[in-house]
């Protein structure tokens, strides 16, 4: 069958974990047609460039969520943005296409301004489930809440910009910005949204702008998203917007897998986003909106933790849809030092990740000064990837000078020169060339996070057959489960206070490193997160059969639940050239009635 993967931020570019998640799904399935649709956050990531791809990777279209400084809007492929304007010139809106503009984009305003929690949809007969449309089996927002006024405004929106193109400059004029103001200070808005000033209305018109910008780009048509079979969004948020469109315009079903929740990133973010309080209510407002539209047109949701998954009920997901798969990480580079009888000096406790104020290292420096009480010998290594951007700098040099402070040059003998317990080095050096010599060295692995999303590191370590000592945030207790001790995070005496009961206690070590490793290998390998997407990607393509005009119906009338027949992907040159047989299905495009009552279009190479 043909996935259309959507991405944001991730894959094909060479960059994070979502991008790695990807890499695997796409290689591990070599059965698929895959076409990328990616959108990029930076020139700098755009210039980096892309991973290689597999072969059997179609086509790839991108596009960005950022704007060069010329201003110019554009896409890969085709035209790109469609990028009419709004006044003036050929192609500007007339009186019924400002019209629709207002009534659409009053519409969204309305709905965000009003929104009264996580979801939006808190008055009478919220949450609740009736049908969207004649045979659609889908479960909408009740008529008159903010999350069927949120609907009705993106889509209305999706198909202007779809009809006469224009929509990023639109979100940007003088039109949006009194729409904002008369929704924000409307009967029954909250107390922060109504404090919103002029200088507040533009900068979330800008964002709101930047968010929505996948609602103006040429991929709905029936040689791009129409043409697939399945639309796979590896995130939320303006990712799983193509899908949501690709949906309504073509019936195509649309899974939704997020590691992270987009209204949980905003959440952590807005500390250091150079918003105002209104602004972030407002954004708040939108990211649960969208999230629950998102939910409830999607035909499957696949939460990366159970941690995920609770948040995704939060904004609205119905609990029949979820599935939590756990994102697969590559073990075999791994078995060396997970299989090997070294585990690690005895005395050492080692740190590994991203150098940032998250991680809270000032934490963990303050519990090693415990533990070097309790064990004179203890010793503490925290090896990090480069640190990237000012911030994270700034911070490595604070925990730097903290760590010369709590821990001067201390002298092992009486003609000995003095050195620091503590030693900080960087992952891809001469000293620590990869992630197994990091784990290699240690007795006991340290998480100190006050923020996680699914630990990484925490698995790396499971893979390595070594003991964690972790703060049970995000989803950390779901990793380890029983095979590593928890402490409350922001609590140096706790952290310190599980580090030397392990210490102490090299048996007590070496069990929970083994049922830690066991552990790693039953639940969060590639091959079981391969395993779980082959059989979703069968089961909902079976339930919503392929839109192509000669495909449509077999000898009886009934839908053809497949686009190609097993036989397809037998390997070897022959097939090729080979003659179908009389049952065999041909591929050409078309366009046919969608199973969900929607209209579908055509498969085939564009």
């Amino acid at each position: 069958m043909r996935i259309g993967l959507l991405t944001d931020g991730g894959y094909p570019y060479a960059a994070g974990e979502s991008g790695l998640w990807c890499g695997r799904l796409v290689r591990g399935l070599p059965q698929h047609e895959f076409d990328l649709f990616a959108l990029s956050r930076s020139a700098h990531q755009e210039d980096q460039g892309w991973v290689r791809l597999p072969h059997h990777v179609s086509r790839v279209r991108t596009a960005p969520l950022w704007a060069p400084e010329d201003g110019t809007l554009r896409g890969s492929g085709g035209r790109g943005f469609l990028a009419r304007l709004v006044t003036g010139g050929r192609g500007s809106y007339g009186r019924r296409e400002r019209r629709r503009f207002r009534a659409h984009m009053t519409a969204l305003a309305t709905a965000v301004c009003a929104t009264g929690g996580i979801g939006g949809d808190t008055g009478p007969g919220a949450g609740t489930c009736h049908e969207a449309g004649p045979g659609s089996g889908e479960c909408g927002a009740a008529a008159g809440t903010p999350g069927a006024l949120f609907a009705q405004g993106l889509y209305g929106l999706a198909e202007l910009a779809a009809e006469r193109g224009g929509l990023h400059t639109a979100l940007r004029s003088e039109t949006t910005v009194r729409i904002l103001e008369s929704a924000c200070r409307a009967r029954g808005t909250g107390r922060t949204v109504q404090s919103a000033t002029v200088p507040d209305h533009l900068a979330f018109a800008a964002e709101l702008e930047r968010i929505l910008r996948p609602l103006s780009l040429d991929w709905y048509g029936r040689e791009s998203l129409g043409a697939v079979d399945l639309c796979h969004a590896a995130s939320g948020g303006a990712a799983a917007l193509p899908g949501l469109l690709a949906k309504r315009f073509f019936g195509v079903p649309l899974l939704v897998t997020e590691h992270d929740v987009p209204l949980r990133e905003h959440y952590l973010a807005a500390p250091d986003a150079p918003f105002s309080a209104p602004v972030h209510a407002l954004l708040a407002n939108f990211h649960g909106l969208l999230a629950a539209e998102v939910y409830r047109r999607a035909e499957l949701i696949t939460p990366g933790s159970t941690h995920v998954r609770r948040w995704q009920e939060r904004c609205g997901a119905d609990r029949a849809k979820l599935r939590t798969v756990h994102p697969g990480m590559a073990e075999d580079r791994f078995t060396g030092v997970g299989e090997g009888d070294d585990n690690g000096g005895p005395d050492t406790l080692v740190w590994v990740g991203r150098i940032e104020p998250a991680k809270d290292l000032i934490s963990l420096l303050h519990a090693f000064t415990e533990v070097r009480r309790a064990e004179p010998a203890a010793r503490l290594r925290i090896l990090a990837a480069p640190a990237e951007g000012a911030e994270d700098t700034t911070y490595l040099t604070h925990c730097r000078a903290l760590a010369d402070r709590l821990f001067p040059d201390e002298p092992t003998g009486a003609r000995t020169e003095g050195g620091s317990p503590v030693s900080f080095g960087e992952i891809g050096g001469p000293e620590v060339p990869g992630l197994p010599e990091a784990y290699a060295a240690a007795g006991v692995v340290v998480l100190s996070s006050v923020v996680e999303g699914f630990p990484t590191g925490l698995v790396e370590a499971m893979f390595c057959g070594r003991a964690t000592v972790s703060t049970d945030v995000g989803a950390v207790v779901e990793v380890i489960g029983g095979t590593g001790l928890l402490v409350p995070p922001r609590n140096p005496r706790a952290l310190a206070d599980a580090c030397v009961t392990l210490l102490r206690d090299p048996e007590r070590r070496a069990r929970l490193g083994a049922a830690a490793r066991a552990r790693a290998l039953e639940l969060f390998t590639v091959e079981q997160n391969l395993a779980a997407f082959r059989g979703i990607y069968l089961e909902l393509i079976s339930r919503s059969p392929v839109c192509r005009e000669a495909d449509a119906v077999d000898a009886d009338g009934d839908p053809r639940p497949f686009a190609t027949p097993p036989e397809a992907q037998v390997s070897g040159h022959w097939t090729r050239h080979a003659a179908r047989a009389p049952g065999w299905a041909a591929e050409p495009a078309g366009v046919c009635a969608g199973a969900a009552g929607g209209a579908g279009t055509g498969g085939g190479d564009a």
